[in-house]
């Protein structure tokens, strides 16, 4: 046990569901993710590994099945998964993020239709809504759900960046609805969408193209979905009420960047580990180079900003937990954790030198995935746009 990355407060059963992630992390996810990596394969035995845990449904209430565990401990398991194979953390967070939905504004039918099967794994949840023309400005979706006659809606459009696009069972889709609303941000509507696992028409409608080719975050399959005339029932709505939409999805996206911000500094804590070992092996001008003052000077900087960054996210999830509103400390958790966990895993690829920018060597992945972390649920731009708009709210002069 080291002295970073350490939390406070937990309960014992925080503590022993954390230990059991950890040690399924460095024996059954370390070990295989650089092959998988490299050969973009999907890891499904590492899944099911998952599945067996109970972390499908580690949020999820234990009246549905699962093991009723705050957004803190899924923070925390996130981290430790990502610190083996940041994918494998990509494979579980959409899949919480619609657990999260339902939970928080599911009609009851859809919570007892979903939940206890998504806490098993059987169906595994996809969030979608970003499209091609668009990133963070959500007003300017464009797939568009239609009423129908009957009362059901038609949705056509295409959307864009799907992690588990293929994998999926179950897709929390947000699209324009005509709701009469003034506002843009009223006129936008979540559905439920249902479709097979795989790639092509997976369900009426909805055609799923192939796999995305990626810098790195391998393994994990990242999609397009494609909607023509889809057919959906008025009970697929999240809620069972159109014109909410974009309040569920922000929801969802705060509980988003707290993960993103878990994951970067599972990344982050890699990236240190593999330096400072590296640091204490090789050898220049008769001494480890962990002796040289440069070095030293740069591992005592990669040790605080990977404690800083955890600690920070850590507030952002507690935060979340309480219920109250935390767009801000979720941006600056996921603003913080992201460039600092850049910043790490540099300084351990230059501490590595040639060998880092070798395949044979962790630390050239980690290179490769960190950099997602600077884009994933909103860039550190839109992030600034956040916290700035809100911080000058609250010291606005009298």
């Amino acid at each position: 046990m080291t002295r970073l990355c350490q939390t406070e407060g937990l309960t014992e059963d925080q503590t022993e569901i954390l230990k059991a992630v950890r040690v399924f992390v460095d024996e059954q996810i370390i070990p295989v993710a650089q092959e998988l990596e490299h050969s973009d394969t999907y890891p499904q035995e590492i899944v099911d590994g998952l599945k067996e845990l109970g972390v499908f449904g580690l949020t999820i209430p234990e009246e549905f099945g699962g093991l009723g565990e705050s957004l803190l401990t899924y923070a925390l398991v996130v981290e430790e998964i990502a610190r083996g194979w940041m994918s494998v953390s990509g494979v579980i967070n959409t899949h919480f993020i619609v657990a999260y939905l339902l939970m928080q504004h599911g009609t009851e039918e859809q919570k007892q239709k979903y939940l206890p099967r998504m806490a098993t794994g059987e169906v595994r949840g996809a969030f979608s809504m970003s499209e091609p023309g668009l990133g963070s400005d959500v007003s300017a979706v464009s797939t568009k759900a239609t009423k129908q006659a009957d009362g059901s809606y038609s949705i056509t459009g295409q959307k864009m960046w799907l992690t588990n696009g293929a994998s999926s069972t179950l897709v929390a889709l947000l699209v324009k609805t005509d709701e009469g609303a003034e506002s843009v941000y009223k006129n936008m509507t979540t559905f439920l969408v249902e479709k097979e696992a795989g790639f092509g028409e997976t369900a009426q409608g909805v055609t799923v193209p192939g796999k995305i080719d990626k810098m790195g975050y391998k393994g994990v399959e990242t999609t397009e979905l494609i909607l023509e005339g889809h057919q959906i029932a008025a009970e697929a709505i999240l809620g069972g009420e159109p014109g909410k939409g974009f309040f569920q999805m922000m929801d969802g996206v705060e509980v988003g960047r707290v993960n993103v911000a878990a994951r970067a500094c599972g990344l982050a804590w890699r990236g240190f580990e593999l330096g400072v070992a590296y640091a204490q092996q090789r050898k220049t001008f008769g001494k480890v180079i962990a002796d040289h003052q440069a070095v030293l000077f740069r591992i005592a900087e990669m040790a605080t900003k990977v404690e800083v960054a955890h600690n920070m996210m850590v507030r952002a999830a507690r935060l979340k937990d309480t219920g109250k509103r935390m767009d801000v400390e979720a941006g600056m958790a996921k603003m913080v954790a992201s460039e600092y966990a850049n910043e790490v895993v540099e300084d351990s690829f230059r501490i590595h030198g040639g060998y880092g920018y070798s395949k044979e060597y962790e630390i050239e992945r980690l290179m490769r995935e960190v950099k997602f972390m600077l884009i994933g649920e909103g860039t550190s731009d839109i992030q600034k746009m956040i916290i700035g708009r809100q911080v000058l709210k609250e010291y606005k002069l009298k």
